[in-house]
């Protein structure tokens, strides 16, 4: 009976051990998701390393925090599952905030604000709405809030919409004339496919599409619904690099303007 005591307190012991080690490691480092194909915001440069704003303003976090950032990469799609199974912490992947997603996961505060905008042949005389644009295909990122706001908004009005789980996939398919327009924030557009040779031909056609119900009220980081503690502490540290003007800094490096949300 002692033995099988001393067992038992044997096995409880190291299980608090494990525990703490656990405990440990989630206090010292900070888990983002991302998706590494969305540039200026996050893709990989030539060698494979990780870049963009939302990787620097990752980093500023985790540095103001004094915690160590882990970067795992996911499909856009999947961000939400995997952040509720606990594959990391939060999400930085330029993920605008809406309603929809609200109903899934925690949001911090918004960080930024970018245009969603249309791009387009110079020479095809389209424009962001239904009626210019019926019959013709229209491509977006799988998941997205421009996916919710198109299929909300443009579907049922003959457009057809076509999504991809990676934004390159559509400008390729764009420029091979299997779509006759995209839909992605407007810095994305710049400097993923209009400011690139493939892109010459292309522009930004007609006004910002505006929608709060499916386009959300700015980009923020998502966290697990329960996750309050965790919330509040990302938040303090972004409210701080707003005031030190850090976030302004980066933002003038990446878009050589703010557009950090007030």
């Amino acid at each position: 009976m002692f033995r099988k005591l001393q067992l038992s307190l044997l096995v409880v012991t190291a299980l608090v051990g494990v525990s703490s080690t656990v405990s440990a490691q989630g206090q010292d480092t900070l888990r983002f998701g991302i998706e590494a194909a969305y540039p200026p915001f996050e893709s990989k440069s030539a060698s494979g390393q990780l870049q963009g704003f939302d990787i620097d303003v990752g980093n500023a976090v985790c540095a103001k925090l004094t915690m160590k950032c882990v970067w795992i990469e996911n499909a856009f799609d999947g961000l939400i599952p995997a952040l509720q199974a606990r594959k990391f912490d939060v999400i930085n992947s330029a993920m605008n905030i809406t309603d929809k997603r609200k109903q899934s996961i925690e949001f911090t505060k918004p960080i930024y604000v970018v245009p969603i905008v249309m791009v387009a042949r110079r020479s095809s005389g389209l424009l962001p709405d239904a009626k210019s644009l019926q019959g013709k295909r229209v491509g977006v990122l799988q998941a997205s809030s421009q996916e919710d706001f198109l299929k909300r908004h443009w579907a049922s009005a003959g457009v057809t919409v076509v999504s991809y789980g990676d934004q390159d996939q559509v400008y390729a398919d764009l420029v091979a004339g299997r779509l006759d327009a995209a839909v992605q924030e407007a810095q994305t557009a710049q400097d993923g496919f209009l400011g690139k040779s493939a892109g010459q031909d292309y522009a930004i056609v007609g006004k910002p599409l505006t929608d709060p119900s499916t386009l959300g009220e700015g980009t923020g980081w998502g966290l697990r619904k329960g996750d309050k503690a965790l919330v509040a502490k990302v938040d303090a540290a972004l409210d701080a690099l707003k005031k030190d003007g850090t976030l302004i800094s980066l933002s003038q490096k990446y878009f050589n303007r703010d557009i950090i949300a007030k």
